[in-house]
């Protein structure tokens, strides 16, 4: 995971002066740390690596204003983290939009079965893992289908389609009850 991240950071350095010599230096040193300060936030390998690039790029452009160079190390990893928990934090903000859409819809149902049932759904999405979350959404509530989806997501069309058969299966497994309810009245 961290072999190929020690080759990269040269590449934003051009070989002129010395204080980008002294990053480039720095940098190589420090980069696999500041991949793996985002890759233990955030988890997934491609936004780790797109939070460390951002991290080296803003440490590349603050650098000679940097008065510590002896404390590099410490400062990217403060930056990497920093960045991936803006990252995480962004995430959340878009699944709670999404859960409070989720929520809505369920709220302007008239009639009370109707609107038992739609919270019930809202809250059975809100509570599938993320990727059966987010597959279920675009196709269901967007409208997108699994050729988009699977571009989107950058999965196989067959990921997809699973994971909305997994979505749909869990849905309709956790959301039985109501329908046995009603048939009892």
């Amino acid at each position: 995971m961290e072999a190929e991240w020690a080759a990269r950071p040269d590449a934003m350095v051009n070989a002129g002066s010395d204080a980008e010599r002294e990053f480039g230096e720095l940098a190589q040193a420090a980069s696999r740390l500041a991949f793996r300060v985002a890759w233990s936030v955030v988890r997934e390998r491609g936004d780790a690596e797109e939070i460390a690039q951002e991290a080296l790029l803003r440490a590349y452009r603050h650098f000679p204003r940097l008065r510590d160079r002896a404390r590099f190390e410490a400062w990217l990893v403060r930056v990497a983290w920093r960045l991936a928990m803006d990252h995480v934090r962004a995430a959340r903000r878009r699944e709670r939009r999404e859960i409070e859409t989720g929520r809505q819809m369920a709220l302007a149902a008239t009639s009370r079965e109707s609107r038992e049932f739609r919270f019930a759904l809202a809250e059975e999405i809100e509570r599938l893992p993320r990727k059966l979350r987010m597959v279920l959404i675009l196709a269901a509530v967007e409208g997108y289908d699994v050729a988009e989806i699977a571009r989107f997501a950058g999965v196989p069309e067959g990921t997809v389609k699973s994971r909305l058969f997994l979505a749909r299966k869990r849905l309709s497994e956790r959301l039985e009850w109501i329908a046995d309810d009603t048939r009892a009245r």
